[in-house]
C-alpha cells in the first residue's frame, strides 16, 4: 500500500473581507495570510507613484493612467475604482493564473468592488463581511488604534453605517466579538468552499481510477 495520500486538483476561490474600519478584516486576514501557504493576497494594479522601499509586481503594479485606462477599456479588471487623484484594480489575469494553480487570492475590499466581483467572476468568489458586536465598541477600537484624529474617526463612524447596510449581499457574516474565534470562523468558512464539488475540477479522474479506470 502506497504511503502517499492521495490529491485530488481544484481550483482555487477569491476571498473577499470587507468590513467598516475598526471591524477587524485587516487582523483577520494577515492572521490567514500567515498560517495559510494555500492563500496569498491579491497584487492591486495603481497609477499612483511608488513610495519608497515598494517593489513593482510585489506591493502594486505600477501603471501610467493611460495603460490604467486602456485596461478598463479591455475589461482587464475584476474590480477598479479612482481614489482621490488615482485609480486602483485588480487584474484579472494573473488572479485567474493563481486560481487555476489551485491556490486562492485574498481580497481586503470595500462592497463596492465586491459588487464589481460578483458581476465579473461570481463562480470563484466567496464573500465575507466582518461586523463589530456595536457601535460602541467600534468607536472604542478605532479610538484604541491611536492612528486617527477625532475628526476622522468620526468621518469613520459616520461611514460605517451606510457600509454594515450592504451585509446582506455576502455569502459569510462574522461578528467579530472574539478576535481568534472570528479567524477560527473565517479558516472554517475557506476550509469548507475549497471542498465545494465544483471546484475540485480533479474529481472526475480521480474517481475514474477508484472505479478502475472504467
Amino acid at each position: 500500500m502506497s504511503d502517499t495520500l492521495p490529491t485530488v486538483s481544484r481550483r482555487g476561490l477569491m476571498l473577499v473581507m470587507s468590513s467598516p474600519s475598526g471591524a477587524g478584516k485587516t487582523t483577520i486576514s494577515r492572521a490567514l495570510l500567515e498560517r495559510d501557504s494555500a492563500i496569498g493576497m491579491s497584487v492591486s494594479a495603481t497609477t499612483r507613484a511608488p513610495r519608497p522601499g515598494e517593489v513593482d509586481g510585489k506591493d502594486y503594479h505600477f501603471v501610467s493612467v493611460d495603460k490604467f485606462h486602456e485596461m478598463v477599456e479591455k475589461r482587464e479588471f475584476l474590480e477598479h475604482a479612482r481614489v482621490f487623484d488615482n485609480f486602483y484594480g485588480t487584474p484579472r489575469g494573473p488572479v485567474d493564473q493563481i486560481l487555476r494553480s489551485g491556490r486562492d487570492v485574498l481580497f481586503d475590499i470595500d462592497w463596492q468592488g465586491t459588487q464589481q466581483m460578483a458581476q465579473n467572476a461570481r463562480a470563484d468568489l466567496v464573500s465575507v463581511f466582518v461586523l463589530p458586536p456595536s457601535v460602541e465598541e467600534l468607536e472604542r477600537r478605532l479610538r484604541g488604534r491611536a492612528q486617527d484624529s477625532d475628526e476622522v474617526v468620526r468621518k469613520r463612524m459616520a461611514k460605517a453605517g451606510d457600509e454594515m447596510s450592504h451585509w446582506p449581499e455576502y455569502d459569510y457574516i462574522v461578528v467579530n466579538v472574539d478576535l481568534d474565534k472570528s479567524i477560527a470562523a473565517v479558516q472554517a468558512i475557506l476550509a469548507a468552499e475549497r471542498l465545494k464539488r465544483e471546484r475540485q475540477v480533479g474529481l472526475p479522474d480521480f474517481v475514474t481510477q477508484l472505479r478502475g479506470g472504467e
